[in-house]
């Protein structure tokens, strides 16, 4: 049975900038959320796993943003006993899950930070984030084979 315990979470990169956007008064703005997520393993010692989560908003001119805006949060993790495919992927499934709230802490720190309305993402399960993860048994993470060191 896999067993993992998470090691430290880091914030790798934490970036905002205010946009110039014209809209009229009363308009409501959509946030183009947008996420994603990578895993890694240590080079030297298999049992170190890293999950790295990242928000990026950017406005487009067809879906205006007032600030562009990106996170990534990476938790390191000890895992044991990972050896098949559904290990990595109930692995993949609970690490995202560890570390999205504080991607979530993240982003409304950094817009309260900048003095504006702080942006609170909606508290949502990963299988709503990442669709992959609706899948059964032949639903595989894969992990970038840019190992770390």
């Amino acid at each position: 049975m896999i067993q993992y315990k998470l090691l430290q979470i880091n914030a790798e990169e934490l970036d905002f900038k205010l946009t110039p956007m014209k809209a009229a008064p009363n308009t409501q703005v959509k946030i183009p959320f947008r996420f994603g997520r990578m895993f890694r393993q240590a080079q030297n010692n298999p049992k170190i796993n890293l999950v790295a989560l990242e928000c990026n908003i950017e406005g487009t001119e067809e879906n205006p943003s007032p600030f562009n805006l990106h996170v990534r949060m990476v938790g390191a993790f000890e895992v044991e006993n990972m050896n098949t495919d559904e290990d990595k992927r109930v692995f993949g499934m609970n690490a995202t899950e560890t570390v999205f709230p504080y991607l979530r802490a993240a982003i409304t720190s950094l817009t309260a930070a900048a003095l504006i309305t702080p942006l609170v993402p909606p508290v949502v399960p990963a299988i709503a984030i990442f669709p992959e993860d609706r899948g059964g048994g032949n639903y595989t993470i894969n992990f970038d084979p840019k190992t770390i060191n």
